[in-house]
């Protein structure tokens, strides 16, 4: 059983370590590029190289040529039976992580069953490898990590969601003080937009960015904000957005409005502050009482437990 638990850790270390590698790699190039062939047939090019786009192809990593295709490929035969509506919102909580690593939806559901026959896959190898194990208890691991397989990628992309949500909650405060400046300095609204997305390099900025960038594409300042909203996905900047369109409307000072929604932020970001602080007590327990206390225990008992044994073997002659 001892080596069949190390064969499992290794195994579950290095698909861990595949996948983390192949996310990174297939993260960096669709923020690079879209075409990594292109990219290296033009560098080939510039170099004045002679080469067939086959040696290209052959050149590039075994995740590029093998791995990302064949989830591509389940993919578009997975939508083909997926429901509309499963495929609309699993668009939506893609826009709302910011679409990590540029996948559309039907990637993103073939990378569940793909995660869920990896995990199944490789603990029904372990169990067949395993000495003296039942067939019901290899069949009950399998499915249990089928599953958590095929759940993986949805945690994983609630956690994205999380992060990006988190990050725009804790830049909105400085973002629309330095709105608020660049306002009262007299640049208009999509200029100080502009120079908020220069100044910083996080979600925020990114959003703003591509708001300016629909209105430069033609599209009216209401709907690109709006649209802005609806990609982030935040009670705080949906009541931004609507209190900047209402100001728009009504005439009211623009700079007077970003103010106020600026201490408004600082208010709610101090609130959800103190909420966790709060919090913290109640998340202890649960590590204090299955880690902390019972090696407490164990220091304190031990000489106390090691005396009374003795003192009871002496006693009964043992």
């Amino acid at each position: 059983m001892g080596i069949v638990i190390w064969i499992t850790l290794i195994l579950v270390i290095a698909g861990a370590f595949t996948l983390a590698v192949i996310g990174y790699r297939y993260t960096r190039t669709h923020q690079e590029e879209s075409d990594p062939l292109l990219i290296r047939l033009a560098e080939a090019t510039q170099r004045g190289e002679v080469t067939s786009l086959e040696e290209i192809e052959l050149a590039q990593p075994f995740t590029q040529r093998v791995i990302i295709p064949f989830i591509k490929r389940v993919g578009e035969i997975s939508a083909r039976f997926t429901p509309q509506k499963v495929l609309e919102d699993t668009t939506r909580k893609l826009e709302l992580a910011g679409h990590p690593g540029g996948i559309d939806a039907a990637t993103f559901l073939a990378s569940r069953f793909v995660g869920a026959a990896i995990f199944g896959g490789l603990f029904l190898l372990i169990g067949i490898l395993a000495p003296n194990w039942p067939f019901t208890r290899i069949l009950l691991v399998v499915i249990i990590f089928a599953v958590i397989g095929f759940f993986f990628p949805q945690l994983w992309l609630q956690s994205r969601i999380n992060a990006r949500q988190r990050d725009v909650r804790k830049a909105m405060p400085d973002a629309l003080d330095l709105l608020t400046i660049c306002v009262e300095a007299g640049l208009g609204f999509d200029a100080a937009m502009s120079k908020v997305a220069e100044k910083w390099i996080n979600e925020l900025s990114l959003a703003f960015g591509r708001c300016i960038r629909e209105v430069q594409l033609g599209k009216t300042q209401r709907e690109a904000l709006r649209d802005m909203s609806d990609r982030l996905g935040l009670a705080e900047m949906t009541s931004f957005v609507a209190a900047v369109i209402q100001s728009q409307i009504l005439g009211v000072s623009l700079a007077k409005v970003l103010r106020i929604q600026s201490d408004q932020m600082r208010i709610r970001r101090r609130q959800r502050a103190e909420e966790e602080a709060h919090k913290a007590p109640v998340k202890m327990i649960l590590p204090m009482a299955f880690l902390i206390f019972p090696s407490i225990l164990i220091i304190l008992l031990t000489p106390a437990g090691i005396q009374i044994a003795q003192t009871l073997g002496a006693a009964f002659g043992i």
